[in-house]
């Protein structure tokens, strides 16, 4: 009997496979009746029909794994394939594991909040501070929505430079024109898809970046669409973000209200949406405050010495 097995390509195949095929051999090693062949995501495996099918059941179970921690090790490799529990993984608010196995979670009660929320609803606004995690934790519900298959692309797009989004004066093709500005995404990126995934993701089109200016008259279905600095948008442009929405398809606008960096004669297209869509049925928004924020805790009394300034700087006005 021979067999072909199709891995999900959502799989770190160097974590399968293990180092200089450490993993594939070890796995080898335990189906001694059958020959097995590997290159990339094919396996083809052939034997009597009774062990091939014992080592197609086993090949899933390390591919699920594989696919849930983003990791596998010899010695969970034989736990599972022996019937045994793995080592236990942190679950308390996980949404995926990164790179290497490590647990992306929820790391703040409003950060949780938009988890639940992007479960119950289609378009989230997540609205707070630098340093909330808004946009690190929409990244991670999209990278896991596309590793469990729920969709085939995430979009990804950002005001690229604030109220025009001239981009000709810079050197490059449109993706090197907008790198810059979304480099930040690519760091978010870059801690839950390993480097040579990512690229190949990026390559193919299932992560697609993209300026908002060229979001116009596209659709986006089967897909997680994220507007990162949503706040320097003008109405019109987040509206027509907003109406890209297609079928089996999420949208996540992020933003922060105190650093709106349009000009004074015109309106933050996030602050219009809030205050329009605040009660439209499946709209969801999660507004971050400074309690929220997880980088240095500097960056929290920073935060706050502003806030308190700008409020100040209000009572005398009035």
């Amino acid at each position: 009997m021979d067999r072909v097995i199709e891995l999900n390509e959502s799989i770190d195949t160097a974590a399968f496979y293990g180092v200089n095929n450490k993993n594939f051999v070890c796995l080898k090693n335990q189906f001694p009746a059958v020959r097995i062949i590997a290159r990339g995501y094919h396996v083809k495996v052939s034997g009597a029909d009774k062990a091939v099918e014992s080592f197609v059941a086993a090949l899933h179970l390390l591919e699920d794994y594989c696919l849930k921690t983003g990791t596998l090790t010899e010695q969970e490799l034989l736990r599972l394939i022996h019937g045994e529990q793995p080592a236990e993984k942190p679950a308390d608010r996980l949404i995926l594991y990164g790179v290497n196995g490590k647990a992306v979670t929820a790391r703040s009660d409003n950060q949780q909040l938009l988890v639940e929320r992007y479960a119950q609803c289609d378009l989230n606004f997540a609205v707070g501070p630098a340093g909330s995690g808004k946009t690190y934790t929409a990244i991670a519900l999209a990278v896991r929505a596309l590793k469990q298959k729920e969709v085939k692309r995430i979009i990804l797009s950002r005001p690229a430079v604030e109220a025009g989004e001239k981009l000709g004066f810079l050197p490059g093709d449109m993706r090197e024109k907008i790198d810059p500005y979304l480099q930040p995404l690519y760091d978010a990126l870059q801690d839950m898809i390993p480097r040579q995934k990512l690229n190949e993701y990026i390559e193919r089109g299932t992560i697609q970046i993209a300026p908002l200016a060229f979001m116009r008259g596209r659709t986006l279905s089967d897909a997680v669409a994220i507007l990162d600095e949503a706040q320097n948008t003008t109405i019109p442009q987040l509206k027509m973000f907003l109406t890209r929405l297609g079928i089996n398809s999420k949208m996540i606008v992020t933003g922060d209200l105190t650093q709106i960096d349009l000009p004074a004669s015109q309106t933050s297209g996030l602050k219009d949406a809030i205050a329009r869509l605040r009660e439209v049925k499946g709209v969801g928004i999660t507004e971050f405050n400074d309690k929220d924020i997880v980088r240095h805790p500097l960056v929290g009394r920073i935060v706050k010495a502003y806030d308190k300034l700008k409020t100040e700087t209000v009572k005398e006005q009035d």
